[in-house]
Protein backbone atom coordinates (compact mmCIF):
# COMPACT_ATOMS: atom_id res chain seq x y z
CA UNK A 1 0.00 0.00 0.00
CA UNK A 2 1.18 3.50 -0.74
CA UNK A 3 0.40 6.67 -2.53
CA UNK A 4 1.00 6.51 -6.24
CA UNK A 5 3.27 8.88 -8.14
CA UNK A 6 0.38 10.87 -9.65
CA UNK A 7 -1.12 11.64 -6.24
CA UNK A 8 2.21 12.77 -4.79
CA UNK A 9 2.85 14.93 -7.85
CA UNK A 10 -0.56 16.59 -7.48
CA UNK A 11 0.18 17.34 -3.82
CA UNK A 12 3.52 18.88 -4.75
CA UNK A 13 1.76 20.98 -7.42
CA UNK A 14 -0.57 22.25 -4.70
CA UNK A 15 2.39 23.12 -2.48
CA UNK A 16 4.04 24.93 -5.38
CA UNK A 17 0.91 26.98 -6.14
CA UNK A 18 0.47 27.96 -2.49
CA UNK A 19 4.13 28.85 -2.16
CA UNK A 20 4.51 30.66 -5.49
CA UNK A 21 1.22 32.55 -5.59
CA UNK A 22 0.32 32.77 -1.93
CA UNK A 23 3.65 33.21 -0.19
CA UNK A 24 3.15 30.11 1.96
CA UNK A 25 6.19 28.24 3.18
CA UNK A 26 6.50 24.57 2.30
CA UNK A 27 5.91 23.59 5.91
CA UNK A 28 2.84 25.80 6.24
CA UNK A 29 1.29 24.12 3.19
CA UNK A 30 2.45 20.68 4.32
CA UNK A 31 0.88 21.05 7.76
CA UNK A 32 -2.51 22.25 6.52
CA UNK A 33 -5.32 19.74 6.87
CA UNK A 34 -6.05 18.32 3.42
CA UNK A 35 -9.56 19.79 3.13
CA UNK A 36 -8.32 23.27 4.01
CA UNK A 37 -5.37 22.99 1.62
CA UNK A 38 -7.75 21.96 -1.18
CA UNK A 39 -10.03 24.89 -0.37
CA UNK A 40 -7.13 27.33 -0.69
CA UNK A 41 -6.01 25.78 -3.98
CA UNK A 42 -9.57 25.85 -5.36
CA UNK A 43 -9.93 29.47 -4.26
CA UNK A 44 -6.65 30.35 -5.95
CA UNK A 45 -7.92 28.76 -9.18
CA UNK A 46 -11.18 30.73 -8.87
CA UNK A 47 -9.20 33.94 -8.35
CA UNK A 48 -7.17 33.41 -11.52
CA UNK A 49 -10.28 32.51 -13.53
CA UNK A 50 -11.97 35.73 -12.37
CA UNK A 51 -8.84 37.71 -13.17
CA UNK A 52 -8.72 36.20 -16.65
CA UNK A 53 -12.38 37.04 -17.27
CA UNK A 54 -11.81 40.64 -16.21
CA UNK A 55 -8.81 40.95 -18.54
CA UNK A 56 -10.80 39.50 -21.44
CA UNK A 57 -13.68 41.87 -20.68
CA UNK A 58 -11.32 44.86 -20.66
CA UNK A 59 -9.78 43.75 -23.98
CA UNK A 60 -13.22 43.44 -25.58
CA UNK A 61 -14.16 46.93 -24.38
CA UNK A 62 -10.93 48.38 -25.77
CA UNK A 63 -11.62 46.74 -29.11
CA UNK A 64 -14.96 48.53 -29.55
Amino acid sequence: FGLDHNYIESVYEQFFALKHHGGWSFWEAYNLPIKIRLWFVDRLVKHFEEQKEEMEKAQRQRGK
